[in-house]
């Protein structure tokens, strides 16, 4: 395939992928107040940010909290991490992931391992998680689906808005932002960069399987309602929309143990996000973590290779 045809496919299937999901176009954001946090992780500072988002189509003001982390000191052209927290089932959560982690995870929270790796950070509460916790999954995902909308993709514009806002702070290169997170914000970082060229690479923990093969092994119910997508599988797999990332870099860490990544599932995935990676330097850029005893959390090598390609 010559490369202008291959440039047409990709346009054509993100094109396509943002029809599934009700639509795609990144919330516009408004920062309305900049609170330093206290310092209580070494070589780290942070500030909560109060966001407003003013696009709202029946006119309405949505407020979100995000925060912002990054090494001490003055920050100039520093790498940056768009971080897509995850679900777990702890709706109170939510952007304190980045601050606090969760049990999935090891410890330090990203916040201090970032700062130190010399990178900023940016998480927003999700809809239904954090302080946005006032609508259920249930209910908004419903509410979407008979609008015509998903949650997820109202999940994925909301970051893509959060992506203009940190490529915008002081201090951030916006051409070295990357991507990170575990379950399913790894999922949702995936797709984001695979419709946002501005994400310069992807760090992906704990989540990365075919979805129709987890259907076809009665498998797929582990996964909240968030993530439906009407009409998806008969059109594309998982691994062909992670392809859509190539050439820029991307790391896929899973552990064969957890049940959202059973092998067989994980194979097909593999398979797929191989091929696209397989031409040209592209070979280069794919980097796996395979942990056969692993469950659903994060390993020391996963930990090390999110924070070597954040900060590269």
């Amino acid at each position: 395939m010559s490369a202008a045809s291959n440039i047409a496919r990709v346009e054509a299937m993100r094109r396509d992928l943002g029809e599934l999901l009700g639509g795609f176009a990144p919330s516009r954001f408004r920062i309305d107040a900049r609170t330093d946090l206290p310092t209580t992780l070494p070589g780290t500072r942070g500030a909560r940010l109060d966001l407003t988002r003013v696009d709202c189509a029946d006119g309405t003001r949505v407020r979100v909290r995000a925060y912002l982390t990054g090494p001490a000191g003055a920050w100039h052209r520093l790498p940056a991490v768009l971080y897509c927290h995850a679900h777990g089932n702890r709706y109170d959560i939510g952007a304190d992931e980045l601050l606090i982690g969760r049990p999935a995870l090891l410890q330090p929270p990203y916040a201090q391992d970032l700062a130190k790796a010399g990178c900023v950070a940016l998480c927003i509460d999700l809809p239904c998680f954090g302080e946005r916790a006032v609508d259920t999954e249930s209910a908004l995902a419903k509410a979407y689906l008979w609008q015509g909308r998903t949650l997820f993709g109202a999940m994925l514009n909301d970051l893509a808005g959060a992506l203009t806002v940190l490529a915008a702070i002081d201090g951030v290169d916006a051409a070295r932002v990357s991507a990170f997170g575990i379950s399913m914000g790894a999922t949702l970082a995936v797709w984001l960069a695979a419709l946002d060229d501005r994400i310069g690479a992807v760090a992906q923990l704990c989540c990365f399987a075919d979805l129709a093969t987890l259907v076809s092994r009665g498998q797929h119910d582990l996964h909240g309602i968030y993530m439906t997508v009407p009409g998806l599988l008969p059109r594309y797999r998982t691994g062909e929309i992670a392809g859509l990332i190539a050439p820029r870099p991307q790391l896929i860490g899973i552990g064969l143990a957890d049940p959202l990544t059973p092998p067989p599932a994980v194979e097909l995935a593999l398979a797929d996000v191989t091929a696209a990676y397989a031409t040209g330097d592209a070979r280069s850029t794919l980097e796996v973590l395979l942990s056969a005893s692993t469950g659903h959390k994060e390993t020391a090598a996963m930990r090390a290779a999110s924070l070597a390609l954040a900060s590269g």
